[in-house]
């Protein structure tokens, strides 16, 4: 699914947030490759899980032609500084919802990006008759928890022992949700 391209300045940095297209794969490609590398606050270390160019080709045609899938990226300087996906399901018992997920590199945590990247997923969901989104936020993340929480969502469990940190702990993941009814 598409959005209309939305424009924001914040803190003097001009950015916009859209829909991915096909020539943003290769970029995105090393965007997220970077922010696994700047955060622990996500599943995956540097380079697990990696996403080359064809693949994120494929995903952005995919969900762009998929009405419950949505990929945002925000773009600032003229480069992708984060991106956000909510992929939905058509199993008849989960097609009401979609899960949310968002990156966005460090140098632009503060602008607001995350808290704009969430607010168009939630419009559009809204105004896709998608009832809940769902999330999973790592417990030690009150920044993101707190954001969640501010648009409606709810703890709706957490994840015990559920992810082992650099530090070699074990860490709880929080799953949220948030129904629109």
């Amino acid at each position: 699914m598409k959005i209309n391209q939305k424009e924001f300045t914040i803190n003097g940095i001009d950015y916009i947030i859209r829909s991915a297209i096909r020539k943003d794969a290769e970029e995105l490609s090393s965007v997220r490759l970077q922010i696994d590398g700047e955060t622990e606050n996500l599943d995956r270390e540097k380079g697990e899980a990696f996403i080359d160019t064809q693949g994120f080709e494929s995903l952005i045609q995919a969900d762009t032609e998929n009405e419950k899938n949505l990929f945002l990226v925000a773009v600032a300087n003229d480069r992708i500084v984060g991106f956000s996906r909510c992929e939905g399901n058509f199993l008849k018992r989960l097609a009401h919802k979609v899960e949310f997920g968002i990156g966005i590199l460090q140098d632009y945590w503060g602008l607001s990006i995350g808290t704009n990247l969430l607010k168009e997923s939630i419009a559009w969901a809204d105004s896709s008759g998608i009832t809940k989104i769902t999330l999973q936020v790592l417990e030690s993340n009150d920044k993101a928890i707190h954001l969640y929480k501010k648009f409606g969502f709810k703890v709706e469990g957490v994840l015990e022992h559920d992810k082992i940190l650099s530090d070699g702990l074990y860490y709880n993941t929080v799953v949220m949700g948030r129904f629109k009814g």
